[in-house]
């Protein structure tokens, strides 16, 4: 029996690594320049976003080499925000833009950077397959054509654009 817990664990633990056939991490990844504040501009629907506006992610190094990773959102019908806070570390080579993230214990699940921009100003990732894409940015307004260029790339990539939450954000503060 414990041998049979031992392999489903297994099994369980590692489908949710990998990444769509389409989707391919970015190279020349600076996981330094990565680090800091991010907007989500767009995503796929997904329970654990679900309802949220102003969404931020802050990426922060700690001392381990592990990524600590803030998620918050603004719960639109319960008026509060709402946070997560999960852990990151590099999945593949050093300077490949695949990591694998974490909010809830030992299990992990892919997140690939499949472009990104020069200035690391926007990323489009995706995660473990098609069901879960997010556009960032760091600011909370984007151009129409990087917009346009994201659905395009998602498109090419298998990803339901059709489906895509573009995410409010309070700019008047």
């Amino acid at each position: 029996m414990k041998l049979i817990l031992t392999i489903f664990s297994t099994l369980f633990l590692s489908a949710c690594m990998g990444m769509p056939e389409k989707v391919q991490p970015v190279d020349n990844f600076e996981l330094q320049r990565f680090l800091g504040t991010w907007y989500e501009i767009a995503r796929l629907d997904h329970s654990f976003e679900r309802g949220l506006s102003q969404v931020t992610a802050q990426y922060t190094l700690k001392d381990n080499g592990m990524v600590e990773v803030k998620n918050q959102g603004f719960d639109t019908d319960k008026k509060k925000w709402k946070d997560a806070i999960g852990k990151a570390k590099l999945a593949g080579d050093t300077d490949e833009g695949y990591l694998k993230v974490s909010f809830f214990g030992p299990f992990y699940s892919s997140y690939v950077i499949f472009e990104l921009g020069s200035n690391y100003d926007y990323a489009f990732v995706s995660g473990f397959n098609t069901d879960y894409l997010w556009l960032l940015a760091r600011k909370p307004e984007i151009s129409e054509e990087l917009k346009q260029r994201f659905i395009a790339e998602a498109q090419k990539r298998g990803f339901d654009t059709q489906q895509l939450i573009f995410v409010e954000h309070n700019t008047t503060d």
